[in-house]
């Protein structure tokens, strides 16, 4: 046994330190200082990679060479020139650093940290129990701070990170900014679209409604009496003046498609002219509220009195230039069409019913509770979306959104809902309510309506035009829009269609909620509300609109409830 100080130690290392300076540079690039000591062993040599260096005691130059691995001239070189050299230390006169003594082994491998003898620490490894070697591992006590390619790599990776982290937040603002500036709706109208290249549907149209009613009523437009068709005359019969009453005035005029009777009078059957002589009707105020049961014929009037009436005024508009075919719309042309803002921002449209209730479709509003409902302001009278022209407009302030209970974001049925104004509505020739359907009278599919908004005019678009648009498309029968080669089976009951098979014309994002209308008796009434639809004017998906024909019971309870 042969116990070497660290003093020894780095006198050996002095010694091959010089040989040093010019070694070859290892495999990560490091080179070897003048301070290289660390020892191999002879396995390491071999093919085994050791990472500390070893100092080998106790052998001769020639055992050294021994160890050494068959062909390594190099080594058994650097081992003969080790120098032989005294130790200092008069404890160890019995040591030598002949080359009987130590071999100092080189692994070629670059350390940049500064040798420090007093950090060695000694450690026996027995290789066998009857030829027992001291082998002294140098292991520092403050390791090298790490390898210049570790570095290098971490380098990389670490900016290779940063630049996928700012590409992500780039793609993700612009994503967020693009949705932002979508309104939040499915379908807007008026898309004018170049038609594509496909086959188009052609399924037979269904232009034949049959009405299921067996009576008619309607309001003389020549002297407003009220009059009634029974199924099987050919001629308009007067009502009689007996038992009648205001409820029963709303029940026809909303029968009628208006919201409520505005007066009621009887007139004398002598300042009416011999035009009637066919006989009378009179309508009893049993509490029904179907009109086809509560009618009697009569030969004569008690009273020698018939009623006339007024209904609630909607549907009409001033006279004011046309201007067709999907382009801009002037004030008044569509005075009952709104905007339903949110935060600042044009989110769908809507229709005026009354002067305090607006028509609108479910989805736009169903996501917003009450809480928000003081984000909301809704603009009448306008067919500008530009901030700085808006300006000039009053905003009117929502006190209530009320959206069908049914309602199925999935399907989109029951996509309808009413919002209540805080502050009534002034009408004006900008500002006018539109008709509601009469009950139980479907018009037949190639019925021409309109439909108007602030949609996209193109489905990729970002912004919605500044200018209120509008566009004619006939209405599609339901047999049609469901069969295989549109919807297959998804138009429900409360739904219906309208556009062309080839495409052209359509809906888009930004106009959902608003208005398709139909002339109907020289009104126009809201026979849908947009709602969805497959992409803009494509071919063989015209736009689907909520049946308003459907919710009329609805509606009018909510009127009167709130």
């Amino acid at each position: 046994m042969y116990p070497i100080s660290n003093r020894w130690i780095s006198l050996a290392l002095q010694r091959v330190g010089s040989d040093s300076q010019d070694r070859p540079h290892d495999s990560l690039g490091k080179t070897t200082g003048s301070f290289f000591a660390p020892l191999l062993t002879s396995l390491s040599l071999c093919g085994v990679k050791i990472q500390s260096c070893i100092l080998l005691s106790g052998q001769t130059a020639a055992g050294v060479q021994h160890l050494c691995c068959d062909g390594d001239e190099w080594m058994r070189e650097r081992v003969r020139a080790a120098p032989t050299r005294k130790p200092l230390d008069p404890n160890y006169q019995n040591m030598s650093l002949s080359r009987d003594a130590v071999a100092v082994i080189e692994n070629p491998v670059v350390v940049r940290q500064s040798f420090h003898p007093e950090n060695l620490q000694v450690d026996r490894i027995e290789t066998g129990q009857n030829n027992p070697t001291w082998i002294r591992e140098l292991q520092f006590l403050h390791p090298v701070s790490g390898k210049v390619s570790t570095h290098k790599l971490v380098r990389v990776f670490a900016t290779l990170f940063v630049l996928c982290l700012l590409g992500g937040v780039v793609i993700g603002v612009w994503f967020i900014v693009k949705i932002l500036l979508r309104p939040n709706s499915a379908q807007s109208p008026v898309s004018l679209g170049d038609t594509k290249d496909t086959s188009f549907c052609n399924v037979t149209e269904d232009t034949s409604v049959t009405d299921p009613r067996k009576v008619f009523y309607r309001i003389s437009a020549e002297n407003s009496l009220l009059e009634i068709q029974l199924e099987k005359l050919q001629t308009w019969l007067p009502v009689c003046y007996e038992r009648w009453n205001s409820s029963l005035g709303t029940l026809v005029c909303r029968q009628l498609g208006y919201l409520r009777l505005s007066k009621h009078k009887g007139v004398n059957l002598t300042d009416i002219g011999p035009n009637y002589t066919d006989g009378f009707v009179q309508i009893t105020s049993d509490h029904q509220s179907n009109l086809e049961s509560l009618w009697r014929f009569r030969g004569s009037c008690s009273t020698g009195k018939v009623i006339a009436l007024k209904c609630f005024e909607c549907g009409t508009r001033a006279k004011l230039p046309r201007i067709v075919g999907g382009v801009e719309a002037t004030l008044g042309r569509w005075p009952w069409q709104v905007s339903l803002y949110y935060s600042n921002r044009h989110i769908c449209g809507g229709s005026i019913i009354t002067n305090q209730w607006i028509v609108t479709a479910a989805h736009c509003v169903h996501n917003y509770r009450l809480p928000q409902v003081s984000s909301w302001v809704v603009y009448a009278g306008i067919v500008t979306s530009n901030s700085a022209k808006l300006a000039q407009y009053q905003s009117l302030a929502v006190e209530k959104i009320i959206y069908n209970k049914n309602y199925n974001h999935r399907t989109h049925d029951n996509d309808i809902a009413l919002v209540k104004l805080r502050t009534p509505l002034n009408f004006s020739d900008t500002i006018r309510p539109v008709c509601l359907p009469q009950y139980d009278h479907d018009l037949p599919g190639g019925t021409q309506c309109w439909i108007s908004g602030w949609g996209y005019t193109q489905p990729d678009d970002v912004h919605i035009p500044e200018v209120l648009k509008e566009a004619p498309v006939p209405l599609i029968s339901t047999k049609k829009c469901n069969s295989s080669c549109m919807y297959n089976g998804e138009i429900t009951p409360r739904m219906l269609c309208a556009g062309y098979t080839e495409g052209k014309v359509d809906a888009c994002q930004g106009d959902s909620g608003g208005p398709l209308v139909c002339q109907d008796e020289n009104v126009w009434r809201l026979v849908g509300v947009v709602s969805w639809g497959t992409g803009c004017a494509e071919p063989n998906h015209p736009g689907v609109y909520t049946k308003v024909a459907e919710f009329l019971e609805w509606i009018y309870e909510i009127l009167e409830s709130y």
